[in-house]
């Protein structure tokens, strides 16, 4: 995770900023995808021996940087944006920034990394912008 969690943008736009981590972050992804799956397995599997009653007493393994990376990245609309439009639109994107993104567009969708790539990034731009066009000014 290293270089991702050191991510860090000058912009003071938050779609560039979102831009900006989505490029800087999802190839770093892509290229330690095995591992970023086989930490989303474990969490699912801890999850579902959770629910069978089956877990134990081991810790939960826990996933959540996206969420920071995100909050990071959308810091200028702080101000802007209610709290609650804020924290929805961090959450929205965290739908689209991830290893999730790669099973669907790539695994499901059957799409290359590029076109992957371009998808993550014309969501979370209609994101931003609907989010700000939401929020009167």
């Amino acid at each position: 995770l290293g270089p991702i969690l050191e991510w860090r943008s000058d912009s003071s736009d938050a779609e560039r900023r979102v831009a900006e981590l989505i490029d800087s972050a999802m190839p770093r992804i892509e290229a330690f995808e095995a591992t970023f799956k086989a930490a989303l397995k474990l969490s699912l599997d801890q999850w579902a021996r959770g629910q069978a009653g089956t877990l134990g007493g081991e810790p939960p393994f826990t996933r959540g940087h996206r969420m920071d990376l995100l909050e990071d990245a959308l810091a200028p609309l702080r101000g802007e944006l209610p709290p609650r439009e804020f924290e929805r639109l961090a959450q929205a994107l965290s739908l689209i920034f991830g290893v999730e993104l790669l099973i669907v567009l790539k695994d499901i969708w059957g799409l290359d990394s590029g076109k992957t790539l371009a998808v993550a990034q014309w969501a979370a731009s209609a994101l931003v912008r609907q989010a700000r066009l939401r929020t009167p000014s």
